[in-house]
């Protein structure tokens, strides 16, 4: 009979077995996704979102720099600012895309002139509000364990934005606004295997959008706190011409209140020109909307009671019943 000879493996090899068969496994790469803008954290019904009346300013972004010492080199003149150019760039994407405000060029407006007189059509338009702002902070670190055969590394990024708004008829900062993010990732390996710790390039680019994304709920918040109002276009016997439709909430049937521009008297105390209360003129009703974008879009309303004068400067606003 032929004798059968066992051997026992060591128990010193196990460990190491198990870890070549589970060391992919064990590496996680955590990744970063910005999440789009909001208007407010609080959850908001899709009625109230539809019937919400905003008011759609002009808004312009007047500047927007790297004022760390990030990116920054003796190299460059003072007008090559990518990382304030990126931001600029990354915050008029998020005032568009917010769908609140009327967004106007301003760092390439050199450019928009050259091609307007080739076509021979200039019509630059005024904004209400002037957005100045900057890249305050910025920075990346890196963290990292190393243990028995293993060794993982975090690289964090992280930035801050800061905006003024600006009222270009007083040159008054009306309004601050500031934005932090953050973006990160990691890697490890074990045995040698698992993922490489290479520089993420891609992290200061998430960490600035985060920041902005931050800073547009402040933005978008506080303009809710303004009161809507528009301008009449023309007055047809009954019925009143006005800017603004179903983009800016206006619905068939709402009411509205036509109300006289106020005395300007100039405040010795702050030097600036103060708006006294105007007072109720009339009442309308909306009838019909038109246009097809958010550039020609109005409303034609009948006047519900009182009567709009041929001559003075009037506007229109909400009716306190719309309100409540």
């Amino acid at each position: 009979m032929q004798e059968v000879v066992s051997r026992k493996v060591p128990s010193i090899w196990v460990p190491w077995a198990c870890l070549l068969a589970t060391g992919c496994a064990t590496v996680s790469t955590p990744r970063y996704e910005p999440a789009p803008p909001t208007i407010s954290s609080a959850p908001i019904s899709v009625a109230a979102a539809a019937s919400a009346k905003v008011l759609k300013r002009k808004v312009a972004i007047a500047r927007f720099t790297n004022e760390t010492r990030y990116g920054r080199s003796l190299l460059v003149d003072q007008n090559s600012d990518p990382l304030g150019k990126q931001a600029s760039d990354m915050l008029y994407s998020r005032l568009i895309a917010s769908g609140q405000f009327l967004v106007f060029e301003r760092p390439d407006l050199s450019k928009i002139r050259a091609e307007q007189q080739l076509t021979g059509q200039e019509n630059l338009i005024g904004v209400d509000t002037l957005l100045v702002g900057a890249v305050t902070e910025f920075g990346r670190s890196e963290s990292g364990k190393v243990g028995f055969l293993s060794a993982t590394k975090n690289q964090v990024a992280r930035a801050k934005v800061e905006v003024r708004l600006i009222d270009v008829r007083t040159g008054q900062a009306f309004f601050t606004a500031a934005g932090a993010g953050e973006a990160n990732t990691e890697t490890g390996n074990i045995a040698g295997y698992g993922s490489q710790s290479q520089y993420d390039a891609t992290l200061n680019d998430r960490a600035i959008g985060a920041a902005i994304s931050d800073m547009m709920n402040t933005l978008v918040n506080k303009l809710k706190d303004r009161t809507w109002s528009t301008d009449i276009l023309k007055v047809e016997g009954r019925q009143v011409y006005i800017s603004g439709g179903e983009r800016q909430g206006l619905k068939v049937g709402d009411l509205l209140t036509v109300m006289s521009q106020g005395q300007k008297v100039k405040s010795q105390q702050s030097g600036f020109e103060i708006t006294l209360p105007g007072a109720r003129v009339a009442g309308l009703k909306v009838a019909v909307l038109f246009g097809d974008s958010e550039a020609n879009e109005g409303a034609v309303c009948e006047v519900a009671d009182g009567a709009i004068p041929e001559h003075g400067n009037f506007f229109v606003t909400v009716a306190k019943e719309e309100l409540k």
